[in-house]
């Protein structure tokens, strides 16, 4: 019985260390290497291999290893196949860490800082309470929910949505897109969590940022394609959105002559919001094989249907 490692070899590496310890009787490859086919239980990949069913006829598992999986083309996999994404505690502090960091930047207004100090500009403007600044978050998972537990805990007014109901002690939490509008209205800063599916491609366009209070500000830290980008511009350029701070865009990389680089009121940051670390993300995985050959359901099972 074997498990097949497909993504970045250096990190694969680290997966070998971690399984050799914890799992040693588990035969652990790195791709290209896979030994027998029919061996083959499970797999882990950034992108699976073309022809999933005939090339491992005994797979049980697949496990994405990033946080998404939006790169998985979920109509070209067997059905019967479980798809479980990467749930490790490395990408939730990540971005425990950036969401914090984001909105205490716009709510302390730091952006239009930087701009008045490279024109040398000493002009304090007066400032808000944590209490009178409402954050809404888009996508309410575990991603979701760990970054609401600080900024809560600043006491900043805090609202959600999802697609689904969700219950959060502090907060009200709307659901589906009946209870959008409602959302909207208040948020001041307005954090964009959401898996990138059909549903949510294109999501924040104009009509959403007219939702928005005159002068809010926008953290997007889902996917780029979930951006109208010449929505997000006219906002801006129109006063309807203050400040954008962006780390994912559409195209990734940006090319050079792109006018999100230039822009006054957008900061970009090259995806790095949060990663997936290796050797708590092996962890994970093992965590997940330990469930699974325990008949317990695993974590971060995709439900196709959602996508996510």
């Amino acid at each position: 019985m074997s498990f097949i490692y497909k993504a970045d070899p250096e990190r694969g590496r680290i997966w070998a260390e971690v399984f050799a310890r914890q799992a040693p009787a588990l035969d652990f490859r790195i791709w290209p290497d896979v030994g027998d086919p029919a061996a083959v239980r499970f797999l882990a990949a950034w992108e699976p291999p073309a022809d999933l069913a005939k090339l491992f006829p005994n797979l049980q598992l697949l496990f994405s290893s990033g946080a998404g999986v939006d790169q998985f083309d979920l109509a070209g996999l067997p059905a019967e196949l479980p798809l479980v994404r990467m749930v490790e505690p490395g990408i939730i502090s990540g971005m425990v860490e950036y969401i914090t960091w984001a909105v205490l930047s716009l709510h302390r207004d730091m952006p239009r800082y930087q701009r008045q100090q490279r024109a040398a500009q000493w002009l304090p403007h007066p400032g808000l309470p944590a209490a009178k600044r409402r954050i809404g978050v888009l996508g309410l998972g575990s991603l979701g929910r760990a970054v609401l537990a600080p900024l809560l805990g600043l006491g900043f007014d805090c609202v959600g949505w999802s697609r689904s109901r969700h219950q959060i002690d502090g907060m009200t939490c709307h659901a589906g897109l009946a209870e959008l509008p409602a959302f909207l209205a208040g948020t001041q800063i307005l954090v964009c969590l959401l898996p990138l599916t059909q549903a949510t491609q294109g999501f924040l366009n104009a009509q959403l940022f007219a939702g928005l209070p005159r002068g809010a500000s926008l953290v997007h830290v889902g996917r780029g394609q979930q951006l109208v980008n010449a929505d997000l511009l006219a906002a801006l350029d129109s006063g309807q959105l203050a400040q954008a701070l962006l780390d994912v865009t559409e195209p990734e990389p940006l090319p050079a002559g792109h006018p999100f680089w230039q822009h006054p009121k957008i900061v970009i940051t090259p995806h790095i919001a949060s990663m997936t670390q290796a050797e708590t993300a092996a962890e994970a995985v093992l965590g997940n094989l330990r469930r699974f050959a325990q008949g317990l359901p695993v974590i971060g099972l995709v439900d196709r249907a959602l996508g996510y």
